[in-house]
């Protein structure tokens, strides 16, 4: 809005001596001044309507009035405090910051058009399974398969209009991976492969980002790391130049969502504030199903799902954590009669605070692997 806002400003003041008082208006004309803009506008709004959000989530009684479901199978035994009573729902202020910062400041494109809906979207569908949690009062929310073909009708969505459109059909139908230049696939077959591969990458993200969500800070703080990295990738590969000098697939408009991810990062650091141990509040799975899910399409729509795999590497362990741990269990029990376990508790978390770790260790300990990985993930823009 304040791009537009600021082009009709100097369009109606050209050749008229208000001209020179307006130029500097034309700032608003560059990606990065913008980035920052968004950045600022996200964390202010945050720390203002935090409390607030805060103070109407407690009087509405919209709290976590039930323990975590490991707790309820009698699983944890770490003497970790219980987040009973502490508010839920706190993805809807990260949501509402990130929606009105980004229709502030980027200019409203496909990219930009695509990653709000799937922030909709999937903050609707979390919505409705914190909702259901909180009226029964346990753990019990959305069941997984609805969730899962929520999730997998809006990716397949996605991924069919991508390929159908012909601006963004090669996002789909060239297939590329990390440290390779060229497309590893492409036609007919590249496409089918392309629209798995971005199905799983907004579907696998949004499930990840979800188990992720444990501790306090823990998924917010990874989310903002991995915004950073998607920061850079978005101004790179919208950037004819420094796309084609770095051999990256360059992506006509890429470069708002650089806008968005400045947004991203400020929403997700103003929620940290009130989400850092001791928690004041949860952004529940309103929060972490629309944030894991728009960091997938963020990586879909500069043709790099897979980079998204390396950035999130922590989410990914925590997820795969989870698929072992049933998988062996199920097969386990199917073959000896008993369940085991490969880990301690998943998701993988949890493990580490049966092994005797604080929770603060594991977060910190977490975001520092997350840093490690963004920098694997920032050298495939020089190791092809």
């Amino acid at each position: 809005m304040l791009y537009y806002l600021s082009q009709m400003a100097l369009a109606l003041t050209k050749n008229t001596p208000l001209h020179g008082m307006f130029s500097f208006l034309r700032l608003f004309s560059y990606i990065t001044f913008r980035s920052a803009g968004a950045a600022v506008t996200a964390l202010a709004l945050s720390w203002w309507l935090g409390p607030r959000m805060i103070a109407w989530l407690k009087e509405s009684k919209f709290g976590q009035n039930y323990e975590d479901r490991a707790k309820e199978a009698g699983q944890f035994q770490s003497g970790s405090p219980s987040k009973r009573g502490i508010p839920t729902l706190g993805g809807l202020m990260i949501v509402l910051v990130l929606d009105v910062t980004t229709l502030l400041w980027a200019q409203w494109n496909t990219q930009i058009q695509l990653t709000l809906l799937t922030v909709a979207v999937l903050c609707g569908l979390g919505f409705l399974d914190d909702y259901a949690k909180i009226t029964r009062r346990n753990s019990e929310g959305v069941r997984e398969f609805i969730k899962l073909w929520v999730q997998g009708a809006l990716a397949i969505f996605v991924a069919f209009y991508l390929w159908r459109l012909p601006a963004t059909s090669a996002l789909i139908s060239q297939v590329m991976v990390p440290f390779y230049k060229y497309p590893v696939a492409h036609g007919a077959a590249g496409a089918a492969l392309g629209i798995i591969l971005a199905a799983l990458a907004i579907v696998g993200s949004s499930n990840a980002v979800n188990l992720t969500d444990g501790l306090d800070g823990l998924a917010i703080g990874c989310t903002a790391i991995v915004s950073f990295v998607f920061l850079v990738l978005t101004y790179l590969s919208g950037n004819a130049r420094t796309a084609a000098y770095l051999q990256i697939p360059h992506v006509i408009g890429a470069g708002e969502l650089t806008v968005f991810c400045a947004a991203m990062i400020g929403a997700s650091l103003g929620f940290m504030w009130f989400n850092c141990h001791p928690a004041q509040v949860f952004m529940g799975d309103t929060g972490s199903l629309a944030l894991g899910g728009v960091l997938g399409m963020v990586a879909v729509l500069i043709h790099q799902p897979l980079v998204l795999a390396l950035a999130g590497g922590v989410f990914v362990a925590e997820a795969g954590s989870v698929l072992i741990q049933r998988g062996w269990f199920k097969y386990t029990r199917f073959k000896y009669g008993q369940g085991r376990r490969v880990f301690l508790m998943a998701p993988l978390h949890h493990h580490f605070q049966e092994l005797g770790w604080h929770e603060s260790q594991v977060v910190s300990r977490f975001y520092i692997l997350c840093v490690l990985c963004a920098v694997l993930a920032l050298s495939t823009l020089k190791i092809r």
